[in-house]
């Protein structure tokens, strides 16, 4: 028989749940939050996960302790965030790389970027730029996709590597535009730049916050930024798809949580980052950081039909260029 006593606890479960459920996200956070970077301490993408969380965290009384976890292209620290317990207490600053790319140039990813997390707000795109050597005799992008074409392999295009973002991008270019181009692989950023300075490589193809610097300088020409259209805060500079009408290629980033992750959390970090993102000041900041906004993208909804939109164009242009996973 089951007693009165039995009954009557079992009739408060539902309540007791519903009230430490509203607890858990209306209390939150009770302590510090951490970020998982997969990049490098003082990169471009840690310096403005820095910054977006130093914002962030100016809504709470608990701060956001960025935890760098670089390496193995971007896999170290995602895995590491998609293990972590879905409590609101770890976050991860996606990437394209991260959440995109590897899923279609790595074999065997140990963590799976659709189902392990969750999209929270899309900070701004990372726009990539096509940019010459000052000794380059091409005028424009198409001058010099005209060119390499007409002296097949005379060109030669510093990239981070043929599996990397820029590496893809340069691919899919020369796919697209039947261009006979010469991929210089780098390690290192720095050094592709450097060469392409100096006239030892003749295209680079890197973050427009890394490039932009050297345009300034006069020590490169840009000649398109990788978008499908000409960005709002440099209307000056050519986007890709005029010379290649339609196609653009931007890196990304976006504020995720592990899957799991209470609902109640991740709907109070969207709005909340909805609010820091609108500030003037902050959009300010993210576009000299080389950041371009993406308003359009503010809700849960809008951010995972984005990253469906992603994953599609990504399977097409890796199908394209022929990249087979490693």
């Amino acid at each position: 028989m089951i007693s009165l006593k039995t009954l009557a606890w079992s009739s408060a479960i539902p309540l007791l749940a519903a009230g430490l459920a509203g607890a858990h996200a209306g209390d939150w956070p009770e302590r510090p939050v951490k970020l998982v970077v997969s990049h490098a301490p003082g990169s471009s993408t840690d310096i403005v996960a820095r910054y977006v969380a130093s914002r962030l965290a100016q809504t709470w009384r608990q701060p956001i302790v960025i935890e760098n976890r670089p390496g193995g292209q971007n896999i170290i620290g995602a895995q590491a965030a998609a293990r972590a317990a879905p409590d609101g207490y770890t976050l991860f600053y996606g990437t394209t790389g991260a959440i995109t790319s590897n899923a279609y140039t790595i074999k065997k990813l140990p963590y799976d970027p659709a189902a392990d997390f969750v999209p929270i707000r899309f900070i701004a795109y990372s726009p990539f730029m096509v940019a010459a050597s000052p000794a380059l005799p091409a005028a424009d992008l198409k001058e010099a996709l005209s060119r390499s074409r007409q002296h097949p392999g005379s060109l030669r295009v510093a990239t981070e590597g043929a599996k990397t973002f820029s590496g893809i991008l340069g691919s899919a270019i020369a796919a697209l535009a039947q261009a006979d181009w010469v991929a210089v692989p780098y390690s290192k950023s720095s050094e592709a730049l450097q060469d392409t300075m100096a006239g030892r490589a003749d295209l680079v193809i890197l973050p427009a916050a890394v490039v932009a610097p050297h345009i300034e300088t006069g020590r490169l020409r840009v000649l398109a930024v990788s978008t499908a259209s000409r960005l709002a805060n440099a209307p000056s500079i050519p986007a890709l798809g005029e010379t290649l009408p339609g196609f653009g290629m931007a890196g990304w980033h976006m504020l995720m949580a592990p899957a799991g992750t209470p609902a109640a959390i991740v709907n109070r970090l969207n709005q909340e980052l909805n609010a820091v993102l609108a500030k003037p000041e902050v959009a300010a900041h993210l576009a000299s950081l080389g950041m371009a906004a993406a308003p359009e993208l503010a809700s849960i909804a809008d951010n995972q039909a984005f990253l469906k939109r992603e994953r599609d164009t990504w399977a097409g242009v890796v199908e394209q260029i022929g990249l087979q996973p490693e």
